[in-house]
């Protein structure tokens, strides 16, 4: 039996590289995306509620629609009031 690669490496790599070319780009709109992204595919809590506060800080930051939402994940997890 032969390992397989682990893809979800990959996937982080690339959500890294995306999050810095967003952030090199001052590209607030992804990086909600982008960090929405990030907590979406950990699985630890913490980490997810890290993402999710910087999503939540550059949809505030722009008015974005999703800062309703990003509000009440934080919430759900004790990290908001």
């Amino acid at each position: 039996m032969r390992d397989e690669p682990d893809q979800s490496v990959g996937m982080v790599d690339s959500l890294d590289a995306q999050l810095l070319a967003a952030h090199d780009g001052d590209d607030r709109f992804a990086l909600i995306r982008l960090y929405t992204q990030a907590a979406d595919i950990t699985n630890d809590v913490d980490a997810a509620c890290f993402f999710l506060t910087y999503a939540y800080v550059f949809a505030l930051e722009v008015g974005a629609a999703e800062a309703a939402t990003l509000h009440a994940r934080l919430k759900a997890h004790g990290r908001e009031e």
